[in-house]
């Protein structure tokens, strides 16, 4: 929240994977400055052969959908040992208590583990542990249990939400394809799409504004912040405008 104030920014939205643990804290501490935090939270849903998250954006703290999280949060949990024997089988000794000590006290995750890996050695950057062992279908990847969309979309709705997709470039699709299966994804209650991110050419970014223009979607967008080793990226440098905001913000509160 402080790297957040001093980029200059007027509103943040945190949106950890499949948990909210952050929230309370971001909340606590933006009370103290001018910095509006939007409570949200990114969830991986089944999706085949590309990957699907989708983005929930909340007017205030979702009561309920933590526990709602629960089964997605306990095979988080599950995965994390495993990967770590992987590592280990292929001559990279780690331990879960240093992945989980490097999490101090968050959700651990892949993140954690590409650190330890850097930390002691065994890759020179955040990437290269994702490129050579954490990515999917690498040496160390297992796959994480997910839910189905609709059941995705529809979690977030019910704890009065705005369902958004989540970096569109991630599904693998061609713009016909895209077109389509994204106005399936509105029929279960879809919002808005991800326009601005690290990741989107300009090319894509004119595509997926065309997409929301046509199937009425909120314009959203975010810099996917993991820490400043991925991909060099801060807080705000792909976020959008004051004019994107207010639009964003009615829907939210409507």
């Amino acid at each position: 929240m402080a790297l957040a104030v001093s980029k200059g920014l007027t509103a943040l939205a945190l949106t950890d994977h499949d948990t909210l643990a952050g929230l309370h804290l971001a909340l606590r501490s933006a009370e103290s400055c001018t910095l509006r935090i939007i409570p949200g939270v990114e969830i991986s849903a089944e999706y085949e052969p590309g990957m699907l998250h989708v983005l929930g954006y909340f007017p205030s703290y979702p009561q309920g959908l933590e526990n709602a999280l629960e089964q997605v949060q306990r095979a988080r949990r599950e995965r994390i040992p495993r990967i770590i024997t992987r590592l280990n089988n292929i001559g990279m000794p780690i331990t879960e208590a240093e992945v989980l000590q490097g999490a101090r006290g968050a959700m651990a995750g892949r993140p954690h583990i590409a650190r330890i890996l850097v930390k002691k050695g065994y890759v020179k950057t955040y990437d290269e542990a994702f490129d050579g062992y954490l990515g999917t279908g690498k040496a160390a990847y297992v796959p994480k249990v997910k839910l189905t969309w609709e059941k995705t979309i529809h979690l977030i709705r019910e704890h009065g939400g705005l369902p958004v997709l989540a970096h569109p470039y991630t599904l693998g699709l061609e713009r016909g394809d895209l077109l389509s299966f994204t106005a399936r994804l509105c029929a279960a209650g879809l919002a808005g799409i991800e326009v601005h991110y690290p990741e989107h050419t300009p090319d894509q970014i004119s595509l997926y504004s065309d997409i929301a223009s046509e199937l009425n979607l909120v314009i959203t967008g975010g810099s996917d912040f993991h820490g400043p080793e991925r991909n060099s990226c801060m807080p705000g440098d792909f976020g959008i405008d004051a004019g994107l905001l207010d639009l964003f913000c009615k829907h939210l509160m409507t």
